[in-house]
């Protein structure tokens, strides 16, 4: 049996572990830290969202980015400290531009082909996510917001998806807990949302039970050849701190890169290039412990357009708020000038949703420049990438699994390493780069 070594134990590695799984390979999945979805699947916005499918090259938001770049609250914040990766990533970000229109349809056609493999593997497995299948509002607070949109959703629903114009009037009678006056908005029946943490939570179970071994805290420092095969090592972390170290081992027949924003690392171990940069998202979730909480709380999924602020009911007393694209390396810091403006816009659409309980949480968005995720096989026989997903980790990853897994099966079936390149699968969907 093939055995098959998947680095990162988020929402992607997780699904591509049950992709694997289910063609028949043996799986072993490696993640630094205890436990399955720790990073950016942990406390993300929570939609299943084709319809925010839009990619972000578009001269519209590099001039939105300069005109907040000295707003501490800004929806898209740049730290402007020298830094080659991070100027070097954002010039092939400029480069992508024309590519904008053919990213983002490309990008809504997975993202309904993911929904569809996530709702089936939810079913399958009997996992229990606060899925809500009630779609996802945009709202528009000007005639100028709205015509923009006009023009993202031609893209969208040439891409196949029921995004359809609706009046202030059906806003109010889709989301009856929204006060304020809006121009107009859409509204896509077809989307969802859920917990992001429970399910790749329970897809691990899922894995372990038909037979993938998960190895925690192995933070691997070593990735080397051993025949037509791979030895990867790292110091067990229980071990790190004593006089004699201990290390642990693994040998594998191939390696999948699902490691996030450490993709980048390794994929220079691996002789090869993933420009993932990584982009701080912030969330909060708001604990719903009254009544009129729970009443005044959305139930529709909902996108801010002016705010770039999404959000989703997660359960009966979970309310989940997320936005804001910062810049700024590996800084995980939780500020609380970037949390700030989630709350009060709580507060200012929600009035009476108490925010006494408010859990804020930080995460890196590993984002590549044509805002596309590296689905392909490397160039050393026998690795594979499926990261950079970037903001759609959750929406997509279901789709990609399944396209890295159809790769593998190809390499094992003819089982000529040489032969790999061949297979007409460079999905980096690098139009331009």
């Amino acid at each position: 049996m093939t055995h098959i070594a998947i680095i990162g134990a988020g929402i992607t590695g997780v699904t591509t572990a049950y992709a694997l799984l289910e063609r028949g390979f043996e799986v072993t999945v490696l993640d630094k830290h205890r436990y399955a979805a720790m990073e950016t699947s942990f406390a993300n916005g929570g939609q299943l969202s084709a319809s925010n499918a839009e990619v972000w090259n578009s001269t519209a938001t590099i001039l939105k980015g300069l005109r907040w770049m000295f707003r501490r609250d800004a929806p898209l914040l740049m730290n402007p400290r020298p830094n080659w990766h991070k100027y070097s990533w954002m010039s092939e970000f400029v480069a992508n531009i024309g590519n904008y229109r053919a990213n983002t349809i490309e990008t809504t056609r997975l993202a309904i082909e993911a929904r569809k493999h996530l709702f089936e593997i939810a079913a399958r497995e009997g996992i229990d996510f606060d899925l809500e299948r009630r779609g996802i509002l945009h709202i528009y607070h000007d005639k100028e917001g709205f015509e923009s949109g006009l023009r993202v959703n031609a893209l969208l629903q040439e891409g196949g998806l029921d995004r359809r114009p609706v009046t202030p009037e059906e806003i109010h009678a889709i989301e009856p807990t929204l006060r304020k006056a809006y121009y107009g908005g859409f509204y896509t029946p077809s989307d969802a949302t859920g917990d992001i943490h429970k399910f790749t939570r329970g897809l691990a179970d899922a894995c372990k039970r038909r037979g993938a071994t998960f190895v925690h805290e192995a933070d691997i420092d070593s990735i080397a050849r051993a025949g037509s095969g791979f030895v990867l090592g790292w110091a067990e972390l229980a071990a790190r701190d004593a006089a004699a170290t201990t290390r642990g081992m693994l040998k594998a027949d191939g390696i999948v890169v699902c490691a996030g924003v450490a993709s980048r690392h390794f994929a220079a171990l691996l002789d090869d290039r993933i420009n993932v940069y990584p982009v701080k998202g912030y969330s909060i979730t708001v604990q719903l412990d009254t009544a009129e909480s729970r009443a005044a709380a959305p139930t529709v999924s909902l996108l801010d357009e002016a705010a770039k602020i999404v959000t989703s009911r997660l359960g009966a007393d979970r309310f989940r708020v997320a936005g804001t694209a910062e810049f700024n390396d590996f800084n995980r810091d939780i500020r609380a000038d970037r949390v700030q403006p989630l709350v009060d816009w709580v507060r200012s659409n929600f009035p009476d949703i108490e925010t006494s309980r408010v859990v804020p949480w930080a995460g890196l968005r590993p984002m590549m420049p044509n805002m596309m995720p590296v689905v392909r096989a490397g160039r050393t026989p026998g690795v594979f990438f499926n990261t950079g997903h970037g903001h759609l980790g959750w929406t997509l990853s279901a789709a990609t699994a399944q396209m890295i897994a159809e790769t593998i099966d190809g390499w094992r079936g003819i089982n000529a390493p040489a032969a790999v390149p061949s297979l007409g699968v460079e999905r980096e969907y690098r139009h331009a780069s």
